[in-house]
């Protein structure tokens, strides 16, 4: 009789736990738990930052792939120190709102050497904090 009632305790339990459970490949997550925020878009401004780009995209190719949409003021592609090459993202600064408006709209999504690339208002950088010791520039080595 005690063994009928752990068979009919385990099939009560269903396949949902144990081994079973633990070694799934599809994921279904919780009902109740709660859906990650997802990034919010940075307010309009002159200035959008480009990500995607190839490692061979230069400054000034960026500057003639968006002055199609505006007046590009500048135009620059973030590179390695040592490599000299692209770090994959820049910043393209328009004379006008409209015109980064219509530069975004334009080249998000587009191809440019090769690689898709992405266009988005920049945000603002966040302050870096002072270092917390004491001692001065000068003195250390």
């Amino acid at each position: 009789m005690a063994l009928t009632m752990r068979a009919a305790a385990a099939a009560a339990a269903g396949p949902t736990r144990g081994l079973r459970r633990l070694f799934s490949t599809s994921f279904v997550p919780p009902m109740n738990s709660p859906v990650p925020n997802p990034r919010q878009e940075a307010e309009p401004s002159t200035n959008l930052f480009v990500s995607g780009l190839n490692k061979r995209t230069t400054s000034e190719g960026l500057h003639k792939a968006f002055a199609a949409f505006g007046e590009v003021v500048q135009a620059r592609v973030v590179t390695d120190r040592v490599s000299g090459f692209s770090k994959g993202f820049g910043f393209v600064r328009y004379a006008t709102l409209e015109d980064a408006a219509k530069g975004k709209q334009g080249m998000d999504g587009q191809f440019l050497d090769g690689w898709v690339i992405f266009a988005e208002y920049a945000r603002p950088r966040t302050p870096t904090p002072p270092p917390e010791n004491n001692s001065t520039q000068y003195g250390r080595y």
